[in-house]
């Protein structure tokens, strides 16, 4: 069977796209942040009864992680909340490149996360006495907080993002972080540049949670999923720890940071069975969190997808 190609967008369409998130992008950074949460939830709850395939994905990820914890209202419960903090999360992305700019940077984002210095401090040691790390975050609360935490707190952070399919789209979005030191790896073909970036003594900052075609299986949640081999990879090649890290809002409204004991290659007789071994306890650490804020997870991804045909390389 021929695999049929995705129709490109027209130049309209990405101009229409853009001034959408233009005008978006506007709007959010004036309003309060009260306004942007009933928004949001309004918004999520649009998401969740709607987009029945997405709904149905989430709830059914959900009943099989929490098999025999939570029962069918409480699953619902956090799946409809997952899609409220998935559009909340945008939203807040784009408050936050606002607000965390100009002077006094830090004492702004104090006043909206705790446990800020004692972050920096065990961040900032673990890049430079490893000379560059893996920063590794699942989809949880606002990952974007974190590249805002590095620039602040002094580490040279490339990020490794998906491209998008527009290009002014694309200049729109990633020009915040560029202006903040930062620069982008697209995610397609990347292992060449991100080993010549850890090289450098930059650290990666890398969302390595996703079902994946090229992954090795990995128990999550009691179930094998697809997962990037990536970060151990690299770590082995070029001894690097990966720490994983994560920023969860809080009842209060403010955020709660994460920041995991690095995970270093050992000494080992098989490659193969080292790479799993730092892969199963990047995913153990990302499951620890993700048990704490489930709520605030991305259960709508097909997070335990099958591909067929696919044979494993590693088990």
């Amino acid at each position: 069977m021929i695999k049929k190609r995705k129709k490109k967008k027209g130049r309209t369409i990405k101009l229409l796209e853009y001034y959408f998130a233009y005008t978006l992008i506007s709007i959010t950074r004036a309003v309060p942040f009260p306004v942007i949460k009933l928004t949001a939830n309004f918004l999520g709850d649009l998401l969740f009864f709607l987009s029945r395939k997405r709904r149905d994905i989430a709830i059914d990820n959900l009943q099989h992680a929490f098999k025999g914890q939570k029962d069918d209202h409480e699953i619902r419960k956090i799946a409809r909340a997952s899609c409220r903090s998935f559009v909340f999360t945008f939203l807040e992305i784009v408050k936050f490149r606002y607000l965390f700019t100009g002077p006094h940077v830090l004492e702004k984002m104090k006043s909206y996360a705790d446990n800020l210095d004692e972050l920096f401090v065990k961040a900032k040691n673990i890049h430079d006495e490893s000379g560059g790390c893996i920063f590794a975050t699942p989809h949880i609360g606002n990952w974007e907080i974190l590249p805002h935490v590095s620039s602040v707190a002094g580490i040279p952070l490339a990020i490794v993002a998906r491209p998008l399919d527009n290009e002014y789209l694309e200049k729109l979005i990633f020009r915040t972080r560029v202006s903040e030191g930062q620069f982008i790896i697209p995610k397609k073909n990347a292992l060449f540049v991100l080993q010549r970036t850890l090289q450098k003594g930059t650290s990666l900052g890398m969302l390595p949670d996703q079902s994946t075609m090229k992954g090795i299986l990995i128990d999550f949640f009691g179930r094998p999923a697809t997962t990037t081999p990536v970060p151990a990879i690299l770590a082995i090649r070029y001894n690097r720890p990966v720490v994983v890290v994560a920023a969860c809002r809080k009842e209060n409204g403010r955020h709660e940071g994460f920041v995991s004991d690095p995970i270093w290659p050992g000494e080992y007789s098989s490659e193969k069975a080292e790479i799993i071994r730092i892969t199963r306890e990047i995913t153990r650490n990302m499951e620890i969190i993700i048990r704490k804020y489930p709520d605030q997870y991305l259960w709508m991804h097909n997070r335990w997808k099958t591909y067929k045909g696919k044979k494993e390389l590693m088990s």
